[in-house]
């Protein structure tokens, strides 16, 4: 801004300053491109296209892709049916994010964002050229009608999500105004940015709260051209996207066709890969990537093996304990099953020594906390300590070391320990309660290939005494006992983001352990857990961000919700050989709607894999 030229405008611009300060305006706008959590966004306004993708990639050819399970809706937005993942391709938001940047959305269906000063407000203005496929416009009137929606009758975490927001208002065809309850929560203007909007008109007569099973309308650059209901489903480019030309979309979704193929389970998928039946794999499963791509089309170079790099949290994997059933609600019963699993011996003789040890709700990222708390962390921590284990302020958090020859008496010895303590005994080499009953529970999983992992710590559980059963059930069938939290022990996946925010509250909130469909599986209850979840929700900067998250991260872990896993900081990719990928690396690590159908390099893969089968 120029500086006043003379002494007259200066006292004006002291009087303006000092008549905006007394009465305290709250519509002073800032508008702007996009909106970024921490700083700004590191594009200008007028950026051409996003920097890691090719902005000339070319249109056409067709992509087969392989899905796990089946799916019986294309309503990804309520708790009813087991939707396909095809949908997010359909419905498109307000702002998108960036590959390559972290807790930064640019505006996609709006052109501008507008934030108050007193941060009790956020205006989306929508570009006027956005429309749906049937030619209808979409409107701040489809933005209203969406956000109230998902509120009543979405999945529980849009009422976790968006909780802080009191009202939502429609200024004009262009212009909705989301009003929230109060200033603190920094993170919500950001993550009203990601709310898919979704046409009012079409929804009309349609019943949003039962599984949708024919193709919706969206505005995005597919459609659903075909679909074999939980086997298939095809998706088309849309010719005359609204959006093609957009920098959020330049060089990306560049396939004419899209075909998603449902197997049973991944052994299945990997053997359809083989056979190339599917275009492209990711490969999560270390004992696949070592020793399952030996067949005839890798050795010829018609299929890649890439190993990309990623930078992101990587979050907890975990076998969650489900502490609503009376058997985990004792913390040293859980403190003992972790004891009792065997990482060391798990990695070297099933994942070739491929993975790391989780340690925290926030691996690899500023908010994991190691040693002792000190300082702020210290300071916050002492606010809630009449209800925190005396040890969290004392010890530091660690998993316990074996040598890996799978002959882990010590940690045994002390699971043992802790299980007499809680008022367990062995009887007749049973592990029994005061009643004489034996302790035993399941472990639920979605697919066979984790059997492997869950069965050797099951045998390790039963050298305590313990029967742990295990049990694989199909993907629609595990959804719904997740949703309804029917199950003892199963495997969970916490992803986390470069700056923790409301989904905490779906994550650990007294709240969502009660909410049906709900992200806190553990049924984790608990006074400072609340409190420090509203912490980091609150937290005015990166320091004070990174503070309480830490301090609930330690919180998390001496609650003893989970038994640690392991992560993996690649991404690993079998593709066969047929696309043009970018050369520009992202943290996200690669993003296969930034590739394209190379004519040259498919001819030579397709005329091979024609001639294979």
């Amino acid at each position: 801004m120029k500086q006043p030229r003379n002494r007259l405008a200066a006292l004006l611009g002291c009087f303006v300053a000092l008549y905006l300060a007394m009465t305290n305006v709250s519509d002073a706008q800032t508008k702007t491109h996009g909106i970024a959590l921490v700083g700004t966004p590191a594009l200008p306004a007028d950026f051409p296209y996003f920097p890691y993708v090719n902005p000339d990639a070319p249109k056409g050819g067709t992509v087969v892709t392989a899905g796990i399970g089946s799916y019986d809706s294309f309503n990804p937005f309520i708790l009813r049916g087991t939707p396909s993942g095809a949908a997010g391709l359909v419905f498109e938001t307000l702002t998108v994010a960036s590959d390559d940047e972290p807790e930064t959305g640019y505006c996609h269906l709006c052109s501008t964002i507008e934030v108050t000063a007193d941060h009790l407000s956020v205006a989306f203005n929508l570009r006027p050229g956005a429309r749906f496929h049937d030619g209808h416009p979409l409107t701040s009137d489809d933005v209203v009608w969406t956000f109230e929606t998902l509120i009543k009758d979405g999945r529980p975490i849009y009422r976790q999500y968006y909780g802080d927001v009191s009202s939502v208002v429609a200024e004009g065809p262009q212009r909705v105004v989301f009003h929230f309850k109060n200033a603190g929560n920094r993170e919500l203007p950001q993550i009203l940015g990601q709310l898919p909007v979704l046409p009012k008109h079409w929804w009309a007569g349609r019943d949003f709260t039962k599984p949708l099973t024919e193709p919706p309308l969206g505005s995005g650059p597919y459609r659903i051209a075909k679909f074999e209901m939980g086997r298939s489903v095809t998706m088309e480019r849309v010719k005359d996207y609204w959006g093609a030309n957009l920098p959020t979309r330049r060089g990306m979704f560049n396939f004419d066709t899209m075909r998603t193929e449902y197997y049973r389970d991944s052994t299945v998928a990997l053997e359809a890969f083989k056979a190339g039946q599917a275009d492209w794999r990711v490969e999560n499963i270390a004992k696949n990537w070592a020793t399952a791509y030996d067949f005839p089309a890798v050795e010829k170079g018609l299929v890649r093996r890439i190993s990309f790099d990623r930078h992101l949290p990587t979050g907890m994997q975990a076998f969650g304990f489900n502490t609503r059933r009376a058997i985990f609600a004792d913390r040293r019963v859980r403190a003992a099953l972790i004891q009792a699993f065997d990482f060391e011996w798990m990695n070297k003789n099933l994942f070739f020594s491929h993975y790391v040890r989780t340690e925290s709700y926030f691996s690899n990222s500023d908010f994991a906390t190691s040693g002792l708390p000190q300082g702020d962390e210290l300071k916050l921590l002492e606010k809630y300590r009449d209800t925190l284990p005396p040890e969290l302020v004392t010890t530091p958090y660690t998993l316990p070391v074996t040598d890996g020859s799978g002959n882990n008496r010590a940690q045994l010895k002390a699971a043992l320990d802790l299980l007499q303590q809680a008022g367990w005994k062995v009887v007749d080499r049973k592990l029994v309660d005061a009643s004489g009953k034996q302790f035993s529970f399941e472990i639920l999983l979605n697919q066979p290939t984790f059997e492997r992992v869950a069965l050797p710590y099951a045998q390790s559980l039963e050298k305590l005494g313990i029967k742990a059963s295990v049990r694989t059930v199909d993907p629609a069938q595990y959804e719904r006992l997740m949703d309804n939290f029917d199950f003892d022990m199963t495997v969970v996946a916490i992803g986390e983001s470069d700056s923790p925010g409301n989904e905490q509250r779906d994550f650990w909130s007294c709240a969502a352990a009660k909410a049906e469909g709900g992200a806190n599986y553990m049924g984790v209850c608990n006074k400072s857990v609340d409190a420090l979840v509203e912490e980091v929700i609150a937290a005015k900067d990166r320091p004070q961000l990174i503070t309480s998250t830490r301090a609930l991260d330690r919180v998390l872990l001496w609650g003893n919700y989970v038994v640690p896993q392991w992560h993996y900081e690649h991404l690993d990719m079998a593709v066969w050989d047929r696309f043009g990928i970018p050369d520009k690396k992202m943290r996200l690590g690669a993003d296969p709607s930034t590739w394209w159908v190379d004519p040259a390099k498919a001819a030579v893969v397709d005329a091979a894999r024609h001639g294979q089968n």
